[in-house]
């Protein structure tokens, strides 16, 4: 038994004799189930989770364990304590023994110890020998931070030095402070003081000085800056609360701080023809240090690359140490340096452009020694023929051309633009009269002093004005081609001729208009070629037009009509409308009774396209015939759906091959299917598998038990061959039941043999 699920049990209890009749008697009975300690506490839940806050008071109630027994009296009062050997040996925490409220016993310190995990055990007051049962759950009490400690620096006072020539934004200190506190109570910042021209900053975030101005020892040779780091808490808790600021001392140490500054002109000319050693330049260069830090000496950098100058570091003098050539380079960058001696040296550099001048001592060159160029016949004069162009390496009129024609063979018909070279027509040339034009005087002088000058040569050809228009044979094209005949087959050849030379005598073919994509023309030999198989029963003319053009320009100029008759091919095969088709007929009726008609066609024209019908199989016995040009098909003889013929299975149903022939030579055919089907007439009455059937049963079987089953066939279809069964006499005494549709027979009464040994009964199936 179990208390705790039930505490008491009624039963009613009865006794009886044996006698007839029987008597009764019935007795309450009242059993109450008394509680042993068998159920342990339990807690509501497996760990509780807590938080506090770090100054809390001692005292503070942190939570309230749960724990239930089942049990009675001693057995179920359950009382809590604190595991000290599994947690909290400090005991930072106590329980109620009967309450389960879980207090804080001393003050608590985040930053000693931010989690507290404590085993608290239940135990009932059971009589057990270890003093009841008991069970255990998990406290776990997480210590919310305070503000309760000042940030600390890692040391109270930072000395450096820095160059007075320091960039602004140099970093040169780095102040570490540290706030033993978590979250924003642990986030330190930095504030400097001390610094009343601002030539310092200091990071707020990471505490890192850096230069802010540009400093000058000569101003101030020593700043001494005063940083207090405080927390993010609200109040803020800072560090010179209890340490003091920090001193940051920052000494400014002197240098070579004036570089040397150029005062001699960044721009220098030269002629081109000096000789070596030729003085063009000399650079010069300040430096208001003293002694060493202001001794300039000059170096060049870049742009000497060729060694083409000398340079005196000492003096500045800059002279020429080869010849000079404009054409290859007429101006030179040189980057200078004037470099002080100071420690570490400071320096300075310029850009002295020196530019070569031109002597004319180039020749002008054409860029063609020979023009070849062309130009149409019947021109009028002026029209231009080619621009001719020398190029002259020298500078200013030194390198300014002008050019002329020398006298020579037909020079006259042409004329030359003295400035630009651009020579053009001063009459009509006609390329009957002369084709080929050689000028060998096109000259070309600078306007130097003394003038440089040179000649090339130049080849002209007339060309062939395009005047003749192409012309064909015939004016109009009729042709006949077979249907079948093959695609790429060339039907016609064309022609058309053009007097003109050269391309503007070279005819190109076209078709034009729409041939549905049948023809093409050859653009080279006129050969027109059917470019798909063609169809007559698609399209049985085609009328298009074909044009011959010259090859220069392209355009139309004579146009011929072709008109392409298409002659009938036996290739299309008469179509059934269906290629399978259903009839039905009733049994009975009389020869040549119409069943259906078909129907196929074919494209194709003349006696090609007439179509005569037959039929290739399914008739062996003449059953049907069809009518050769209608189509009809009729019965041929009085059919019978219960036919017993070799093909009983298909006795309902008879399936014909159609065929379609044309009258074409080879004629062509093609078939379809016809399932006719021949509907049932009841005219067939149900037979029994047995006139007669005997059945033997013992007297014993029990009701319910099947006794026999009848059967009988009709050789109707459908509804006409669906049986029912009934007993119409033998069953006056509703000994037998009979299944109307499956004709089984059961037994509905028991059997007995002394009352009756024999049953007669007459069924019937409909």
């Amino acid at each position: 038994l179990d208390r705790e699920r039930a505490e008491a049990h009624r039963l009613v209890v009865e006794a009886w004799d044996g006698g007839s009749p029987r008597r009764r008697g019935r007795l309450r009975v009242s059993v109450r189930v008394l509680d042993e300690n068998d159920n342990a506490p339990a807690f509501s839940r497996g760990e509780y989770r807590a938080r506090l806050r770090e100054d809390a008071p001692p005292g503070t109630a942190v939570c309230r364990l749960r724990a239930t027994d089942p049990d009675l009296g001693a057995n179920g009062e359950v009382r809590y304590a604190i595991n000290r050997r599994q947690s909290d040996p400090d005991g930072y925490f106590a329980v109620e023994e009967r309450s389960g409220v879980l207090r804080l016993r001393r003050p608590l310190d985040r930053e000693a110890r931010a989690l507290h995990r404590l085993v608290v055990e239940a135990r009932d007051g059971g009589a057990q020998p270890e003093g009841g049962l008991s069970a255990q759950a998990f406290v776990r009490i997480e210590i919310e931070d305070i503000n309760d400690n000042q940030p600390v620096f890692e040391q109270a006072v930072y000395v450096t030095s820095i160059s007075s020539h320091t960039q602004p934004g140099t970093e040169i200190i780095n102040v570490v402070a540290t706030d033993r506190d978590s979250g924003i109570y642990g986030i330190v910042t930095y504030i400097s003081s001390g610094d009343p021209h601002g030539r310092f900053s200091i990071d707020p975030q990471f505490g890192i000085i850096r230069t802010k101005k540009h400093l000058d020892y000569e101003t101030q040779a020593e700043y001494t800056l005063h940083i207090a780091a405080e927390d993010c808490g609200r109040p803020p808790l800072t560090s010179s609360l209890m340490l003091g600021s920090l001193a940051a001392k920052i000494v400014i140490l002197d240098i070579n701080d004036n570089s040397p500054s150029f005062t001699s002109s960044p721009l220098s000319y030269v002629m081109e023809n000096v000789e070596v050693g030729f003085l063009l330049h000399r650079i010069i260069a300040k430096d208001p240090d003293e002694g060493r830090n202001g001794q300039v000496t000059y170096h060049i950098l870049s742009g000497n690359e060729n060694k083409a100058f000398v340079l005196d570091k000492i003096t500045g003098l800059l002279t020429t140490a080869h010849l000079l050539d404009r054409e290859i380079q007429e101006r030179y960058s040189l980057t200078v340096m004037a470099l002080d001696g100071g420690s570490p040296a400071l320096s300075a550099t310029q850009v002295l452009t020196i530019i070569v001048l031109d002597v004319n001592d180039e020749t002008p060159i054409f860029l063609k020694q020979l023009y070849e160029t062309a130009v149409r016949e019947n021109q009028d004069p002026g029209e231009f023929v080619v621009k001719v162009e020398a190029v002259d390496r020298d500078a200013g009129l030194n390198s300014l051309l002008q050019y002329e024609i020398l006298p020579g063979t037909g020079y006259e018909k042409f004329k030359m633009n003295l400035d630009s070279g651009e020579l053009v027509t001063t009459a009509s040339l006609d390329r009957e009269t002369q084709e080929v034009f050689s000028i060998k005087g096109n000259s070309c002088r600078d306007l130097g002093s003394p003038s440089r000058s040179s000649t090339a040569q130049l080849y002209l050809t007339v060309l062939d004005e395009n005047d003749h228009n192409p012309l064909f044979a015939k004016a109009q094209y009729q042709i006949s081609v077979r249907e079948d005949l093959e695609e790429g087959s060339a039907i016609l050849d064309l022609f058309a001729s053009d007097e003109d030379d050269g391309l503007n005598g070279e005819v190109m073919y076209s078709l034009v208009d729409d041939t549905f994509g049948a023809f093409a023309v050859n653009s080279v030999t006129g050969s027109i070629v059917t470019t798909k198989a063609l169809d007559r029963e698609t399209k049985s003319q085609y009328t298009f037009r074909a044009v011959a053009s010259d090859c220069s320009t392209h355009l139309p100029r004579s146009t011929t009509v072709m008109t392409v008759l298409v002659q009938d091919v036996n290739d299309n095969v008469p179509k059934f409308e269906q290629s399978y088709y259903k009839a039905s007929v009733w049994e009975g009726q009389s020869p040549k009774t119409d069943i259906i008609q078909v129907f196929a066609t074919d494209l194709d024209s003349g006696l090609n396209g007439e179509t005569e019908y037959s039929i290739l199989s399914g008739n062996e016995n003449g059953t049907f015939l069809i009518d050769s040009a209608r189509g009809i098909l009729a019965t041929n003889t009085v059919l019978d759906h219960e036919n017993t013929s070799s093909y009983r299975e298909m006795a309902s149903s008879h399936r014909l091959v159609l065929l379609a022939s044309d009258r074409g030579m080879p004629s062509l055919n093609s078939t379809a299917t016809v399932l006719i089907t021949v509907l049932d007439v009841n005219d067939n009455p149900p037979v029994f598998s047995s006139p007669e059937y005997h059945i033997h049963v013992k007297e014993s079987i029990p009701v319910g038990s099947h006794v026999t089953e009848v059967s009988a066939n009709d050789c109707d279809a459908g509804a006409n061959a669906e049986i029912t069964y009934a007993i119409i006499s033998g069953n006056e005494r509703g000994y037998f039941h009979l299944d109307g549709k499956t004709g089984s027979l059961d037994l509905m009464k028991m059997l007995d043999y002394e009352d009756t040994m024999k049953f007669t009964l007459i069924i019937q199936a409909t």
